[in-house]
């Protein structure tokens, strides 16, 4: 691996490390329960990132197969959470 992909890859890490830190900031502090769902759907996004370029970085499916899977509950989660904020439940 070239020297310009591993500098190139510790800086998205540590951006998305500063952008995760930055939502869970919102998450806890945020001023209404709409702002902390934001906050977790961006959470599972940075978090799927995170594990797409680890797996460029050690070549490896495992990592995608993770992201796919965080992507898949991060979306089946914000559904959940949007409807039970919309109706108060989740199961009609």
């Amino acid at each position: 691996m070239s020297a310009l992909l591993t500098n190139a890859i510790l800086f998205t890490l540590s951006v998305f490390a500063i952008a995760m830190v930055l939502t869970l900031i919102r998450l806890f502090k945020g001023p209404s329960a709409q702002d902390r769902v934001l906050a977790l759907d961006y959470l599972y996004i940075l978090a799927m990132l995170m594990m797409l370029v680890l797996g460029i970085r050690y070549a490896s499916d495992t990592y995608f197969e993770a992201a796919l899977l965080i992507a898949l509950f991060g979306f089946v989660g914000s559904f959940a959470l949007a409807k039970f904020l919309l109706r108060g439940e989740v199961i009609e």
